[in-house]
């Protein structure tokens, strides 16, 4: 019997891994053929790095090639709008805010994903993030039943609380359960301009609206009374969202920054990262970056629940994913090409890989998987428990004007040039006179005193 010197086994052994991870990069996630060439329209975001480099091994994989045009947050919109109305899209995938997509579901400016492929379908560990890639035309709302496949989520985001655990612990303060909770850690925490107790978004636009519904839904409030059902009656200007909107503006103005009422997301990721801010509202896709030696000096330090509850333990969250569609406009060839990288991206490898360059996976499997378990993925029970009561928020086509509104009159409120009162009594108004000239059923609450 020949036997072989240990440090030769080693090597072996280290030699047989390296050959099995170049194999296992090497093997495809799903063989979806030879394709064209697509372009995606896609917003520059935090998770978009992420992505970028998933479709890097999507086109080392398959020889596919897909070319990103990546564009501003603020000009996303506008020019999907003009790609889905010209002569051909020039777009073959528009990845969507998920509140912008009804106006083109409804408008009839996406391609059903079934009339690409009668066989496709989404695997079953996709989540739905509240049927938003859904569309039934007869409720006008997005929902399974009935519905249509019209999109698939590419990034499920929702909001988390991220908390330094270690200045929460020299404060003898234990992480936040209510909302009560955050004012009450975050008033013992700030010591400005060194520390603030608490950051969110308050600049004019999707960045208040976005941040302060969590604390609308938690109060038990809404934009409108039942929009599912058809009841389009304006109630954004009740009490309880009242309450939900002054206690935002007393978290940010005694927590926050002097300039509280311009605070983007850039801005609360920065605060967080450079261990300027000992709690904050900001994304799930975010996390990553304050794991980045090169981006944080807060690694390891940041922990995360999901969001607090309000009134009567109600608990609030909005889901802002971001979805994936096929403008009707587009090519045959060119439909059946993204709907292949679809087909990859979906896979668990994919969404693994994804998780593993800082994306947020839209796999449940991935969530219980081994991944899990490690540290820079501690992110993930709290997401998954805010999965449980996160909704999505403006479901239908004037999702995008309401938001408009909504992100005018909230900010107003918060850097005072409006009360609480007035800011949503025109609010309420306004987005009234949206509903009514769209032929909705609607109405409003009685004005709050000003």
């Amino acid at each position: 019997m020949i036997r072989i010197p240990k440090f030769t086994r080693v090597a072996f052994a280290a030699a047989a891994l390296l050959l099995a991870a170049d194999a296992f990069a090497q093997k495809p996630f799903a063989d979806v053929g030879k394709q064209p060439p697509i372009t995606i329209l896609t917003a520059s975001t935090p998770w978009y790095p992420a992505f970028e480099k998933v479709v890097g091994t999507y086109e080392q994989q398959t020889g596919n090639k897909i070319k990103l045009d990546v564009v501003p947050f603020g000009g996303l919109l506008e020019k999907a709008r003009n790609a889905v109305r010209s002569g051909q899209s020039p777009y073959d995938m528009v990845i969507l805010d998920t509140q912008w997509t009804i106006e083109f579901y409804e408008g009839g400016f996406v391609t059903p994903l079934k009339e690409i492929d009668p066989a496709f379908g989404l695997p079953k560990e996709v989540m739905s993030y509240g049927d938003s890639g859904y569309w039934n035309a007869q409720k006008r709302w997005r929902t399974a039943e009935g519905g249509q496949l019209m999109a698939y989520t590419v990034l499920g985001n929702v909001q988390l609380l991220y908390y330094r655990a270690d200045l929460l612990k020299q404060a003898g303060l234990s992480p936040p359960k209510t909302w009560d909770d955050v004012l009450s850690n975050c008033t013992k925490l700030t010591d400005a301009p060194k520390t603030y107790g608490f950051v969110a978004r308050g600049e004019r636009g999707n960045g208040i609206r976005y941040d302060w519904m969590s604390l609308m839904l938690a109060h038990k409030a809404s934009v409108v009374k039942d929009p599912a059902g058809g009841d389009y009656t304006v109630t954004i200007n009740s009490p309880q969202a009242k309450a939900a909107l002054d206690q935002y503006i007393t978290l940010l103005k005694r927590c926050g920054p002097a300039n509280y009422g311009s605070l983007g997301q850039g801005d609360v990721i920065q605060l967080l990262a450079t261990g300027k801010a000992a709690q904050g509202d900001v994304v799930t896709a975010a996390f990553a970056s304050f794991e980045d030696p090169s981006k944080s000096a807060v690694v390891g330090k940041l922990e995360t629940a999901p969001l607090p509850s309000g009134q009567g333990a109600a608990r609030g969250a909005v889901i802002g994913n971001w979805n994936a569609v096929v403008p009707k406009n587009a090519s045959d060839a060119q439909k059946k090409a993204a709907l292949a990288f679809t087909r990859w991206f979906v896979t668990y490898d994919a969404q693994r890989a994804f998780a593993e360059a800082g994306g947020i996976p839209n796999r449940t499997d991935v969530y219980t998987s081994d991944l899990a378990r490690e540290a820079r993925f501690r992110w993930m029970p709290a997401y998954l428990e805010t999965q449980k009561f996160a909704q999505q928020e403006l479901g239908y086509a004037e999702g995008a004007q309401v938001e408009q509104v909504l992100g005018l009159r909230l900010n107003q409120a918060l850097i005072g040039e409006a009360s609480s009162g007035k800011a949503l009594n025109a609010a309420a108004k306004e987005i009234e006179e949206i509903f009514r000239k769209n032929g909705r059923k609607t109405g409003s609450l009685p004005p709050l005193p000003e």
